[in-house]
């Protein structure tokens, strides 16, 4: 269970919303649920009711105990005020609980009186509590003075509870949409991650509740220049827009898996190609490029795309202990980081030649694999959360594309880990060859890495294959926090370059999380690794280019760039073929006498698909003098500051 915070928790929702299957996955993880039943088990003739009864029955794991207070509705303030601090409460539901308050056998009562001594339980209960409780206001008045009493018992008791509780949840349709936190309110800035805890000091699920790092924590912003200026957000511009899901962040609920995150726009990408083939260009055109224009367009929501103004490269350094990191130099991986933090070294240079911004941040060291688990489980949910919030730091200062790099020892195993755990592939197939400081190709550290690997899927063979559970056997710190970029920059529509074995990893791991990742990674280039090309398959990502650089994870991607968003350019900019602009047959060039006066500025006289009729430009509209034949029009002549998006 993700620890945010609460201690109470209200999850509210209508008829077949989901709220009760939410509310469960809610205690999945606590060691002892104590599940109270308020419902009465009504006619014995109503088969459709049993069902029901039966189906919650059928969901609840054996080792949950069951406790029924329809016999008396005062009794759950009872069971409240009794519990254990190392107990978790599941009441469902409170709907139930006001029928059988309003039961003739329950009568005369203090309904105010009752409700109001279940708000005063929820506030000194010890133990954490998950409340569930059908959401009726939001239905017409019914026409009974019965069904009246329902519906104004159950709202009067729904805004005592939610009062109490800490955190409340709608459920809508299966989505939860969180209404109350106490994490939205002081959780500000982006948490660092946790350290594993001790053996002498195992965290219990109360303790965790508290162990979240508040204090602020400043984001090591390396500019290696002046990053461009981003346009504001306007109305209907989809770059960076926010989305249902960021409200569920603050909590760290919503990284779960099955998240429903935005997909691409599926009608802009196709209307952009179809676009392409109308464009003014000879030959073939953009050919394998004009993926990256279907991409643009989609990410944008746009069939004419703009290219990429402000980039972000996030390099993640995290080590891998063990023999993981067989075959690196001790301390390199520091030493790389460092000299990017200091603006130095081939991706911090690459990156101020695309005008990027170079943020390095710190990921959580990894245990060694084949000994034991990566991570801490309340570790993976930290770097997942860190990740998540770089993510949307990018959003909100207009960034418009991430680049996703790592560097750090043992990364290439960790990742061949993850694709076999996740893929079923064999980790000497997807393991590159180990390459020394010299040169040379180093077989026996390639052997270790591999017998690591070998051993850590012994060692989780029947451990479960959840994203979060690969993440803390296998994946580590930049791993996760790589995951973590991906799922907040997809709930924020900012697209994702991807480059090297850790980005692809994240990228599978993301699969479980929320499968709409995936469609917001573009991937320039596989490297020549083994890992990248099976997960870029394995994700449905075709490489653009297979240049087999290596000079570390985001620099082939920051290569790229250039002729990416050159690319970009071009295709917005080149104006409409003539033939299929639709135009008068007559040619001005022909039709219209020379002038040699350069006062002549008749706009007939251009192209009228090459400029545009309102533009105020005097450059615009001044000829050249004219040959014979349409393209002597003087079109091409035109200064690049006047091309307008096509």
């Amino acid at each position: 269970m993700s620890v945010d915070g609460w201690n109470t928790v209200l999850v509210l929702g209508g008829i077949r919303s989901g709220k009760s299957e939410f509310a469960e996955s809610l205690v999945t993880d606590a060691p002892v649920v104590r599940y109270v039943a308020t419902a009465p088990e009504g006619d014995p003739e109503d088969t459709e009711w049993a069902t029901r009864l039966a189906a919650h029955r059928a969901r609840r794991p054996g080792s949950w105990t069951t406790e029924e207070t329809t016999e008396d509705p005062r009794r759950l303030a009872d069971v409240l005020e009794s519990a254990e601090p190392n107990e978790m409460l599941l009441v469902d539901d409170l709907g139930g609980w006001v029928t059988v308050l309003l039961d003739p056998d329950h009568q005369p009562a203090d309904d105010v009186a009752t409700i109001a001594e279940l708000a005063e339980a929820i506030r000194g209960c010890a133990a954490r509590v998950v409340l569930v409780s059908p959401e009726v206001g939001l239905s017409l008045v019914p026409t009974t003075p019965l069904g009246r009493a329902f519906t104004d018992a159950l709202g009067a008791a729904n805004r005592a509870v939610a009062d109490a509780c800490d955190a409340v949840v709608l459920v809508v349709a299966g989505q939860p949409v969180w209404l109350k936190s106490v994490a939205a309110a002081t959780e500000q800035s982006v948490p660092a991650p946790v350290t594993a805890p001790t053996a002498a000091a195992a965290p219990t699920l109360a303790s965790l509740a508290d162990s979240e790092p508040t204090p602020e924590v400043q984001l090591p912003d390396v500019l290696t220049h002046t990053p461009p200026a981003t346009p504001t957000a306007e109305p209907g511009n989809p770059w960076a827009a926010p989305t249902m899901a960021l409200p569920m962040v603050s909590t760290g609920l919503v990284i779960q898996p099955g998240m429903e995150l935005p997909m691409p726009d599926e009608y802009a990408g196709p209307q952009a190609i179809d676009r392409l083939a109308t464009l003014d260009v000879p030959g073939a055109g953009l050919g394998v490029l004009d993926r990256v224009v279907g991409f643009a367009a989609a990410t944008q929501g746009t069939s004419t795309p703009a290219a990429w103004g402000s980039v972000r490269v996030l390099l993640l350094h995290g080590d891998h202990a063990g023999g993981a990191a067989a075959g690196t130099v001790a301390g390199e991986s520091a030493r790389r980081a460092a000299q990017a933090r200091a603006g130095q070294g081939a991706l911090a240079r690459l990156a101020a030649e695309s005008g990027a911004s170079l943020q390095v941040v710190d990921t959580p060291p990894s245990a060694p694999i084949e000994d034991q688990p990566a991570l801490a489980p309340e570790q993976v949910e930290s770097a997942l959360r860190y990740g998540w919030r770089l993510a949307e730091q990018a959003a909100d200062a207009g960034v418009q594309l991430l680049v996703l790099g790592a560097c750090g020892a043992g990364t290439e195993a960790a990742a061949a880990a993850v694709l076999a755990a996740t893929a079923g592939a064999e980790p000497p197939a997807v393991l590159g060859r180990v390459i020394t400081d010299s040169g040379e190709i180093d077989d026996a550290a390639w052997m270790i890495r591999c017998a690591a690997v070998r051993d850590a899927l012994h060692r989780t063979r029947r451990s479960s294959r959840g994203a979060k559970d690969i993440l803390a056997e296998l994946g580590g710190g930049d791993v996760a926090v790589a995951t973590g970029v991906l799922l907040g920059a997809t709930a924020r529509r900012v697209p994702v370059l991807l480059d090297g074995p850790v980005g692809l990893a994240a990228g599978m791991v993301s699969r479980d999380l929320a499968g709409q990742a995936r469609h917001w990674c573009l991937l320039a280039d596989h490297g020549g690794h083994p890992a990248v090309r099976l997960a870029a398959d394995v994700l449905g990502l075709t490489p653009l280019l297979d240049l087999r650089m290596d000079l570390g994870e985001g620099a082939n991607a920051l290569v790229a760039l250039p002729l990416l968003r050159s690319v970009l350019a071009l295709s917005a900019a080149l104006p409409v073929h003539p033939s299929l602009a639709g135009t008068d047959d007559t040619d001005p060039a022909v039709d219209e006498p020379e002038s040699t006066d350069p006062s002549y500025a008749d706009p007939s006289y251009a192209d009228p698909d090459l400029t545009e009729p309102d533009s105020t430009e005097p450059d615009f509209a001044e000829p050249e003098p004219a040959g014979p034949g349409p393209a002597s029009t003087g079109a091409d002549e035109q200064p690049a500051s006047g091309w307008r998006a096509g």
